[in-house]
């Protein structure tokens, strides 16, 4: 019988911090799912569903982000340009993320 097939099953875990949850090993390996395996969540009313993302909709990559990626090609070459490294634009980034979540507490 296929995981898709499978009769329902119920487990109660108890949140952690942030509300993190750990999906039960055996529902994982039933699954696929591993440490680092995208899973999709779904609200419906009052419950939550966990899907594994489907390993077709990973290769083709994110609309969006490649729009995103994209965009920011002008950003990038000036960048490239100007000579600065990519450790240097990671520290940039890193301090304005420090900056706004100071300011916001």
């Amino acid at each position: 019988m296929s995981a898709t097939n499978a009769p329902a099953r119920t487990v109660t875990v108890l949140p952690g911090p942030g509300g993190s949850i750990a999906i039960p090993e055996e529902f994982a390996a039933e699954l696929g799912i591993a440490h680092g395996t995208p899973v999709r969540i779904t609200r419906t009313g009052n419950a939550l569903v966990i899907e594994r993302v489907p390993d077709e909709e990973l290769a083709q990559g994110s609309p969006w982000l490649l729009d995103l990626y994209e965009y920011f090609a002008p950003v990038r070459e000036e960048i490239i340009a100007a000579g600065y490294s990519e450790d240097e634009v990671n520290a940039d980034i890193d301090a304005a993320i420090r900056a706004v979540r100071a300011q916001r507490g």
